[in-house]
């Protein structure tokens, strides 16, 4: 193929689709840019809907209502699950705060004295014992002398709760973006599969609903367990009294994500409450604390067993990758993306083999 353009109307050409691609990059990372605290809200309500949309259905033909006024529903009770606890501590940590520190200041704060029990604890039980029996025997002279420290950690404390609080916030975004694509689920699936068969071909829908199953199979299977655990384990905690219980529900919630056993953080936490509580009570929490712990032995076989099975292997790396990336609603976005694009490979690499062995 010849051309009559000379060496510099090829030149100015060049330059001219230089600067045409240039600002169409900057158009497209400064559009990225400002949509980019959005997407993982966005993909955490797209994958709450699709997980949510059989059970609606479902719900939609045994109730004789409008699907508009179930999906509103099922959002605000969500919602108020989120919020309301979330008022509630909030507002109890700002009292106790406020009362330690009235306490502080008028030097009436009692810290009671640990028990024998403590220096049993594996590993740090006597590191454990020595400061907090330093604390309830000369708690200004320990404060001043662990001031540092405590700067520190009071600074991460409050960064991991500013975090978790914009965190409850995004997981209420998610709720309500969710209910828009549920409302308009058949116009939502439709655009999907024309996507997809834009994209892949004849296959777009068969890889789209298997896309679906997979995601279903993660949140129930990984992250509905996780879930449950973490509920009935700040159940526990709650009625033994345990300080700070919601906040070891959460610790349960990620590690369970994230495939750590939950008797990790609840082994502690037993031997903690033998050290304050009596034997009964104490017993009977620990035999709880280690049903709890073992449920997902009983429920994985229930729930992930209905989808697509993935490795577990792939869930660790998804979870921990998307919390990385995108703090802790990235955990969950993550776990499922990276489940979805492993299955899809797989299926991928089936189809490929096939086809070669057919050959």
């Amino acid at each position: 193929m010849t051309t009559n353009l000379t060496k510099s109307e090829i030149v100015n050409l060049a330059v001219e689709i230089f600067i045409k691609l240039g600002l169409l990059t900057l158009v497209l990372f400064y559009a990225f840019a400002i949509i980019k605290p959005f997407i993982i809200p966005v993909l955490w309500g797209v994958i709450i809907a699709v997980t949510l949309a059989p059970f609606v259905d479902k719900l939609n033909k045994k109730i004789p209502t409008k699907r508009t006024l179930i999906i509103v529903a099922i959002t605000f009770v969500a919602v108020s699950a989120l919020l309301i606890p979330t008022y509630m501590l909030s507002d109890s940590v700002i009292t106790s705060s406020k009362k330690i520190a009235t306490e502080l200041h008028n030097g009436s704060l009692v810290v009671p004295a640990p028990t024998e029990n403590v220096k049993e604890w594996p590993l740090v039980g006597e590191k454990i014992y020595n400061l907090w029996y330093s604390f309830s025997t000369n708690l200004e002279k320990t404060l001043v002398e662990y001031k540092p420290q405590m700067k520190v950690y009071a600074g991460k404390i409050a960064s991991t709760l500013g975090s978790s609080f914009l965190s409850i916030l995004q997981f209420v975004a998610s709720l309500i973006i969710a209910a828009v694509f549920l409302s308009k689920s058949e116009g939502s699936v439709k655009l999907y599969h024309t996507i997809s068969r834009r994209l892949l071909g004849q296959r777009g829908v068969e890889w789209a609903q298997l896309s679906a199953l997979t995601i279903r199979s993660v949140v129930q299977g990984v992250i509905g367990i996780a879930i449950i655990q973490a509920t009935f384990s700040f159940i526990g905690l709650a009625v033994m009294e345990v300080p700070l219980a919601w906040l070891w529900a959460f610790i349960i919630l990620l590690v369970v994500i994230v495939q750590i056993p939950a008797i990790l953080i609840l082994g502690p936490i037993i031997a903690y409450v033998f050290s304050y509580a009596d034997t009964t009570p104490a017993t009977i929490f620990a035999i709880y604390a280690v049903i709890v712990a073992a449920s997902d032995n009983v429920l994985k076989p229930l729930l992930l067993g209905r989808g697509v099975d993935i490795p577990m292997l792939v869930i660790l790396l998804g979870a921990i990758g998307g919390m990385l990336l995108s703090g802790i609603l990235g955990l969950f976005v993550g776990a499922v993306g990276l489940s979805i694009a492993y299955k899809l490979f797989s299926v991928w690499l089936e189809e490929e083999f096939h086809s070669e062995s057919k050959e």
